[in-house]
This record gives C-alpha cells, structure tokens and sequence, in this order.
C-alpha cells in the first residue's frame, strides 16, 4: 500500500485499499467446469483471433443450442487470455439479469467498475452508462464476454454504436445464428463461430466423469454408459446431469452394482421411450431458446415439425404449413435459434433433446392425452379413438398402427371418432383400417394416410378448402376422381399404389405443384387435362410402364411450361417425347438404354441436374445438351468406358460400380467437381485434373523424363492399395500423375536399387542446401526416393505414406500423400519414387528438409533426394512431359494455389486429412515439424455434397426412414437361378409393413427393410423361390435407420452400401 495516504474520510480511505487490493489481485477469474473434455481444441480458432491484433473483426458470437458448452467455451478462453489486455470484464447471464428491475442499469455498472480497474463511475441511466462505456472502449484495450445475449438492444446499451480500440476484443455468447445482423447498424462487425458438440469418445468421457469420477466407465456399465451417452447427442451439460444423477462409486460389492445397472437399464429405457423422459434441469435450460421465440406461429410451427414432420424435405413442409403458420419465415427463424438444421439434401434436421422438449410441452397441456393439441404416441392415439370421447381440443394426429403394442387386438376405427375432432389439421395414419361415414373434415390440411385399404378415397375426406398435401402411400386405390375443386392442393404422392388403374378429373386440382406415381405398375390411364396444369414443376412417372403407348404423353410434357423435375425411368419414350424448355431435372434410370441414341427425347433448354443410373450406355447421350448441367449420376452403367469433356458448370458426379469406366475429361481441362464418388469404378486410370495412372512399359524415354531408367522393370508386379481403384487388380509397374508430381513403385525381396542420389540419410529425415548449379541453370524440379520395409508383422488395415518437403528458409510445406501406393508383404520392401515440378519455389542456399511418413507396421531404410536442373535441351523435353500428364498445365509449372489450405502450407491429398489417422496418430507425425496441423482442411471439397438452390421431395429411389421407428432389415439369400428376383421384389414390397425391398442380381441377394416379421417374409418369398434362406436380420435398427435417413443423398447411390 505504498503511496496511500489516509486523508480524508477513513470509511472512503479503507474502501479504495480494497478496490486497490481486489485489482492487484486480479480477482475477475470467471469460473469454469471440472472436466472440460474437448475443450482446447474447440477453443484453439478463437484463441488465435484473439492474439491477432489485425484482425478485421474486434467481436466474435459463440452461438449453439442450450447446454452445448457456450458459456462453459467463453469462461476458459476468458481465464487464458485475460493477462494480455489492459482490463476484463466477464458479465453472465446477461439476458437474465437484464430482466430484472433495474438490471440493465446494475450490468452497465459492473462493466464499467471492472474495464475502469475497480474505480466505481456513478451513472443514473442506461444512456448515460452507454455512453461513458462507449467513451472507455475507445481508448483501452479490454476483453469483454457478454454471455447470454438474446435481443439486440442489450448489445447495444452495454457495447454503444461508436468503434471500440482497435485491439480490443468482445466475446458474445448466444443461442442466435444471425447475430451478425445487428452489427449492421454499428461501427464495427462480428465473426460468428457455431460450437461443435462433442463426438461419441469425448461424450463417453463427460458422462464417465460424472458418473464414476474416472475417465473410462467402471467394469459392467460399458455399454450402458456408451448407449446412455449416445441419447444425450453430444450435448455437454446433458452429460453432466445424466452422470451426476447416476453416480456409481468403485466400492460397490457385486449384487449392489447388479442393482445399480438395473436402475441404468431403467434410466435409459425412460430416455429411449417415444415419450423421452428429459430431466428437468436440462429442459429448463433448453426451454429458453423455445420462450424466446418471437412469434406464437414460430412456436406452433416448431411444435408441428417436432411432432408430424422430422426428416420430411424443406420445401414439403413449406408448401403444406406456409398458409397457417408461416413455415418459410418460421424456419429460418428456428434455424437461426438453434432449434433446427437443414441437411445438406434438405431435411429438417432437429438434436434429440429439442425434439423431447417439444414433445414435453405438447403433454404439459393436460394430464388427459385426449385434451392435448397433437397426439403422436400410437398406443394413446389408438385408445381415443376407439373410446371416441374428448377429441374437440386435437389439431394433429398420428398413429401407425405398427407400433402398437405387442398383443393389442386391432379393429377397425369407426370415422365418427375423427369427426368429433373439429380442429384436426394434420391427419397421418399408417396401416389403419377406417369404417363408416367420411364427412365433417373442413380444416384438414395434410391427409396423409400409407397402406390405405380402400379403393377409392372418399369424398368426405376430400372437401377441405385449405387440403395442400395427400400422400396415399403404397395403399389399395383402384381410382383416383377429386369429386370437387380442390384450390389448395399443391401435392399428391400415389408412391407404390400398385393396384391404382385410372386418374381422372385433374383439371379439379388447378394448383397442383407435385405429382408422384412412382412404381403405379398397373396405372394405364391418366386424364389428358393433366396437360392443363399450369403450375405442376415435379412429375415423377418412374415405373409406370403400361402408360408406354398411351398418346397423352407428348400432350402432357408439351403443354407444361413450369415443369422443372420429370422421372420416366423404368421405360423407354415412344415414339420421341418433346420435352420444356423450363425443365431442370431429368431421371432415366434403369430405361434399358444400351446405345447413346436410344434416348428419344427432344429437348428445348439445359438441364441442371441427369440421371441415367442403371442402363447399359457406353458413351453419354449426345443430344442432350449438358453445358448447364449441375449433377449428373451415371451410377450402375456397368458397359461405360469413358466420359468425355463435361461441362465447367458440372459441381457433383456419381459413378457408383461404373466397373468399365477408364477416363473421365472436363472441357475445361480442369477437376472442378464438389462431390465425386467413383466406389466400385475398379477400371478407372485416368480423371482429367485429379489423377491419372499408366503403365510404365506404354510410357516412353520421353515420358518418363528423369525416370527413364526404370523402363528395366516394366514388367514386373506391386501391390497397389489406398484407393478403391486398386481393388482386384494386378497391377504392373505404374506411374502416377497428380499435383505435379510423378510417381512409381519398385517391390520384392530385399531390394538394393542403386540410385545415384546427391542427399541420403538411413532413416526417414533428410535435410541440405539447394547448391548453385555450375552453369547457373535454373532449378527445375527435385527427386525424392524412400526404401521401406514391413516390420514383420501381418498389417490387414491400410495405414498412410506420405512425404513432406520443407522450404526453411521460404517457411513453405508441401505434403502429399499418393492416391495409391505399395503396400508390401511381410518382409518385403519396397521403392517409392518421386519428382516434384516445384522449382520455381527452390533457389540456391535455400534449407530443405524432407520427411517420408509410414505406418506403425512400416521402417524407413534410407531416403534421397537430388535436383534436377534445367538446362536449354531440356526445355522441348520438358514441354512433351507436361503434354503428357493429363493437362494439368497449371500444376506442372507450379501453381499449387487450389491446394494452399492455410498460407504457405500445401496439402496434396485427395482426402480429409483427419483421414489419415487418429489425433494422436497425426500428433505423432508431426511432432517433429512446425506444421500447425489442426488447422489443416480438405484442399477441396470435392466429397462434400453442395447445397442445392432448388430441392424436389422424393427425388430419390427410396422411401423415407422416420427415426421414430423400430426397422428390420431381412437379407435373404435366393439361390434358384430361374427365379425372377425383379418380380419377387415387387411382389415383397406390396407386403404390409415393408418400407423398402433392394436386390442385387449378382449376389442374388434381398434386402427387406421394415416393420416386419423375418419368416413371414421368408415363407411368402419361398411360393416363388424355394430355395430361399434367411442370412442375416439386423435388431439394432432404430440406428441404423437414422443412420440410414441421414445419410441419404438426393442424388447419390449412397443408400446401397451405407
């Protein structure tokens, strides 16, 4: 206290050795969790941006759903960072105490009080507070976190409009996505960073902490804890609670412990239950992203999707909601609350805690289900149904009668029960026999009723002025006739009605947007005033191959001039088919096409988006015009050799078991593809900008350059692995050409091979200086070689090599890993050779070290290297060279640009680089170089599928997996070869509680997915094939068909081996 001295009042002299003590002390430490699992990595972005003093923002927002670890983020880089600003200010809980008398007056003191070093500045309003806030901010450089923002004034009152110090930093943490977007009526703006929820191992971790005290879960409740784990998504304080409240100590005899699993068998049936028994602290805390939400129609909407529509596409839920609860607006509105997602093919997308919460506050209504809003949970909706008593208050009903249970006695529901419900809107029933009269349905909105048993709908249920949506799935109609106009349906889907004869009367459905009769095989005839429906855009007819010769067809197509999306696969047009100008999505697939001419379509504008899957086609169609097209699938067109000069605009491709396919060119010259998926392609050499593999002995001297001399072993064998390229095939000696850089692989037994290096080394490090040539020729590339070994024991999985060439004194890393490379046998080596085309990166007295990476089961004997120079005969050589690798011009003369991932740093690697190995699998690796390797991303994103502008429902060949549905999925083996697999899968797909049945010709193999008993399905297929047997049944299906849905690509083959 040196200094002070007591003048003056001493009550006022004892209070300023306080304040002076309490910042000498620095005693503003925010407090934060015990076991914070995950948490420096999630932190090591925001760590960066705040020791970056230029960085263009000055605020940054955590943003995430309630509980994923925000606030828990934002106290530990506040408690790191704190030491590097002048003063700190942490204010929690500001959306809380902000709501008190007073509050925000109260907040703008501690503010001020903790950026001013504990000296107290009297303000008596929230103007006033703003503006000395403003004023400090401008001339000290502070660290401010403002947790729990929701609503913009705040932000404003405690930060001002004016620019804060140009090296002070604001952390925010919210629940809001679009925060961004009130910093456009201030001076400065922020960089929005969403937090990532932890993985299945960190979450394992959480829950074992809390639940044991150890970092692993005790003996017995391993798999427990990884299901129990599993149901809290990743969801940080979930874990905790759940832990906690599940406390296990280690010095439990063995009969306490059987009793305590017992109790964590019973815990994590309530959490699996349809019903999701959440505890209430938990749902406290995500209840507030739901209160906050601005409108009541944002409530009821998110309500409706957690209940009716979870997976459904985007655009379908819009089109049946739009009228009465404003979806498009309320969706992004819920989006930018975190309390919904879209997937990347456009699925609502919700984490399992909201959907419980949801559910929570539809059964908060009352403790009678019948008084409830929406009624979802099967066994309830059947039981008031058939009692018929208090159903005035239900707007929304679903009952699949499926999921009843076991030993329930299913009757038939008399329809005076559904009457009764005079606000019902959304209708979803399944399987469900009805009987009686069908009137008195006025509100209806979504009539949505699969494996319908009647032949005909009834006019009752189809004299709503508001019905936007029927989806008739796989039922038993006959006929479809609209008895009146219907001036509000925009969707009708007659998905696998395989009975359905006859659709008349469409001029009674003006609006129709959306007209699907995927697989109506017995359909024969369809109205021609279909022709006069202006606004249809989706049209799907795949399957319906008795409408072959029918004339209305060319009627049809001609006359639409929105219709953008149109499936014919399953049969051939004839004779030629006029198609719009306007249309935008065509699918062929499975058309029996062989000859790139068979298409007889003729078109009047590019499409963005083909797919041709499953036709024996050789070469694409050449009068379609493609220089506009988005995505093309070309999966199962075994016979495809080549595909040649796509367009620039093309962003996906599917090849999916294209097994002829060998070359692929873009017009371009260029591999500019974000989504390409070539699995089962085994015959493929060569994608134009990607990679390209010749065999060494149809290379010449010319080609192969400085490599000349290993023509002497064009003839013998390596093993080639890393790529699905590489499966099944004998190779010979090849060379690959990617990223500028040329390839090969020597293998066998104790290999000496002299090379003549200028650098060695006998292990897997390599350093020099890059010596002054002679004659000063420039420096045109480098030569690498790597001599491994396995260690001698068997290696089944694949394991990573690469090599990385480090420029010290440029402070430039390339990395590279191969698309393919040798894999040898026990006790083998192996010769990997390399030259890179980098020389314009190289000058005399630069310092180079080099680094070749190989598996655990591999040891690097020796390594070399040695420069290639230029000299004025080389030039013409090396210009045929470059000629020669597959046009990469641009990479060959050096231009890495596409693949710098962070500056300096080039990642030359056709995957993910988290591919490569597990965390501490890639630690190892880089230990010994400054290559910030967590920063690394995929160079391109060539595998990550592109969010398209325009999304169709049901575009895919599948039916759609609900997550709430207990699946099997039956693998039966037909071994007859007569048997007509193609009829008995149709035959098995009219079968009640089949979803979906996919069969593999080759393996004659059947894959039955659904609700279903195993050997009924057995004995029904055995009346076409009797030598069918039961291979496999899946039980674990509630996974594997969320998996399943998740997974499913609009137009991606991806469903057949996921």
């Amino acid at each position: 206290m040196t200094g002070m001295v007591a003048t003056g009042s001493e009550t006022k002299f004892i209070a300023n050795i306080v304040d002076t003590v309490n910042y000498e002390l620095d005693l503003k430490h925010a407090s934060t969790s015990s076991h914070l699992t995950g948490i420096e990595t999630r932190a090591k972005h925001i760590n960066s941006w705040l020791k970056n003093e230029h960085a263009i923002t000055n605020v940054l927002a955590i943003c995430g759903m309630g509980g994923s670890g925000k606030t828990t983020l934002a106290e530990y880089i506040y408690n790191s960072n704190k030491h590097n600003f002048e003063t700190t200010c942490f204010l929690e809980e500001v959306g809380e105490h902000s709501k008190q008398p007073y509050g925000l007056l109260g907040l703008q003191k501690q503010l001020l009080t903790d950026i001013l070093s504990g000296k107290n500045k009297m303000i008596s309003s929230v103007a006033e507070g703003t503006a000395k806030i403003t004023e400090v901010l401008q001339t000290k450089k502070v660290l401010i976190v403002l947790d729990d923002i929701d609503e913009h004034d705040k932000l404003e009152a405690l930060l001002g409009t004016k620019i804060v110090h140009t090296q002070s930093k604001i952390i925010i943490t919210t629940r809001l996505l679009d925060i961004y977007s009130w910093f456009e009526s201030l001076s400065w703006r922020c960089h929005v960073h969403k937090i990532t929820l932890l993985n299945d191992h960190e979450s394992l971790e959480v829950l074992s902490c809390h639940a044991f005290g150890t970092k692993l879960p005790l003996e017995g409740f391993s798999n427990l804890a990884v299901e129990l784990a599993q149901c809290c998504g990743g969801n940080p304080l979930a874990l905790k609670v759940l832990g906690s409240s599940l406390y296990v100590s280690a010095g439990h005899d063995s009969r306490e412990r059987n009793n305590i699993i017992a109790i964590w068998r019973s815990r994590l049936n309530s959490l699996t239950a349809l019903n999701g028994d959440t505890d209430c602290k938990i749902q406290g805390v995500l209840r507030k992203s739901f209160d906050s939400l601005p409108l009541a129609s944002c409530k009821e909407l998110f309500l409706h999707i957690v209940i009716f529509f979870m997976g459904e596409d985007e655009d379908y839920v819009v089109k049946i909601l739009e009228d009465d609860w404003y979806a498009k607006f309320g969706i992004m509105t819920l989006i930018n609350r975190c309390l919904l997602s879209i997937s990347s093919n456009k699925k609502l997308k919700m984490h399992q805690l909201l959907q419980d919460m949801g559910r929570s506050i539809v059964r908060e209504e009352s403790k009678d289900p019948a008084k409830h809003t929406r009624v979802w949970y099967s066994d309830e909706a059947y039981r008031m149904l058939i009692k018929a008593h208090g159903l005035e208050s239900i707007e929304g009903l679903a009952l699949d009668v499926r999921k009843l249970k076991k030993g329930t006695k299913v009757l038939a529901i008399n329809t005076s029960s559904l009457e009764k419900m005079h606000e019902l809107k959304l209708l979803q029933l399944k399987y469900v026999k009805l009987c009686g009269d069908y009137k008195n349905f006025p509100e209806l909105r979504w009539l949505c009723w699969h494996g319908c048993h009647l032949k005909t709908i009834p006019s009752g249920l189809l004299k709503s002025n508001f019905l936007v949506a029927i989806d008739m799935t796989r039922g038993n109609l006959e006929k479809f006739e609209p008895p009146t106009v219907l001036n509000s349906l925009k969707i009708l889907n007659l998905k696998s009605c395989y009975k359905l004869v006859s659709i008349r009367n469409l001029y009674m459905l003006p609006n129709l947007d959306t007209l699907i009769l995927w697989w109506c095989i017995n359909l024969t005839h369809v109205c021609k005033t279909i022709g006069g429906l202006e606004n249809l855009s989706l049209l799907n007819l795949a399957g319906c191959q008795k409408l072959l010769n029918d004339s209305w067809k060319n009627n049809l197509v001609n006359q639409q001039e929105r219709l953008k999306a149109l499936f014919v696969g399953g049969w051939i047009p004839q004779p030629s088919l006029l198609l719009p100008a306007s249309l935008k999505f065509l699918f062929l697939d499975h058309c029996n096409l062989e000859y790139h001419n068979d298409i007889r379509l003729v078109f009047n504008g590019p499409l963005s988006g083909m797919s041709v899957r499953g036709n024996n086609i050789e070469l694409l169609p050449n009068n379609i015009d493609l220089k506009m097209l988005r995505i093309l699938n070309l999966s199962y067109c075994i016979n495809l050799k080549s595909i040649l000069c796509l367009p620039s605009t093309l962003e996906e491709l599917y090849t999916f078991q294209c097994k002829s396919l060998e070359k692929v060119t873009f017009q371009s010259g260029r591999f500019t593809l974000r989504k390409f998926d070539y699995r089962g392609c085994f015959n493929l050499l060569e994608v134009q900008g990607f990679f390209k593999l010749v065999a060494i002995e149809e290379l010449d001297e010319v080609d192969l350059g400085h490599m000349k001399w290993i023509k002497a072993y064009q003839y013998q064998k390596v093993d080639l692995v890393g790529d699905e390229i590489t499966d099944g095939r004998v190779w010979k000696i090849q060379m690959l050409y990617e990223y500028g850089i040329s390839s090969t692989y020597l293998q066998g037994t104790n290999y000496e091979i002299v090379i003549s290096s200028e650098y060695t080394s006998t292990n897997k490090f390599l350093s020099f200086h890059v010596s002054l040539h002679p004659k000063k020729h420039k420096i045109q590339g480098i030569n690498l070689s790597c001599l491994y070994r396995s260690s001698g024991s068997k290696h089944e999985e694949l394991w990573p090599l690469f090599s990385i060439i480090i420029n010290v004194t440029k402070d430039i890393f390339w990395i590279y890993k191969p698309l393919v490379y040798c894999q040898p046998k026990v006790d083998e080596d192996a010769m990997w050779l390399s030259y890179w085309s980098i020389g314009n990166k190289l000058d005399a007295g630069d310092i180079i070290h080099v680094i070749f990476m190989v598996g655990k089961e591999m040891i690097v004997r020796r390594c070399g290297s040695s420069l290639v120079y230029m000299d004025e005969g080389d030039v013409e050589q090396e210009e045929n060279l470059q000629n020669k690798t597959m046009n990469m011009k641009e990479v060959m003369e050096g231009d890495l640009s596409e693949f710098e991932t962070i500056p300096q740093v080039y990642y030359l690697c056709h995957h993910n680089f988290r591919r490569l190995g597990t965390n501490d699998l890639i630690r190892g690796y880089f230990a010994d170089t400054n290559i910030p390797y967590n920063e690394l991303h995929r160079w391109r994103k060539y595998d990550q599928m592109h969010y398209l502008g325009v999304s169709f429902m049901h575009l895919e060949y599948m039916a759609d997996i609900h997550t709430d549905t207990l699946y099997k999925g039956i693998w039966l083996g037909l071994y007859n070869s007569k048997s007509d697999m193609f009829k008995i899968k149709v035959m098995v797909s009219m079968l009640m509680g089949v979803e979906d049945v996919y069969y593999y010709i080759k393996t004659r193999k059947l894959y039955v997915l659904g609700c279903v008993d195993s050997m009924a399905v057995k004995n029904f297929v055995m009346k076409y094939d009797k030598t069918v047997e039961i291979i496999n049944v899946n039980y674990n299906v509630k996974r594997i068909a969320k998996r399943y849905h998740m997974n499913n690509v609009m137009w991606g083959p991806n469903f057949i081996t996921s």
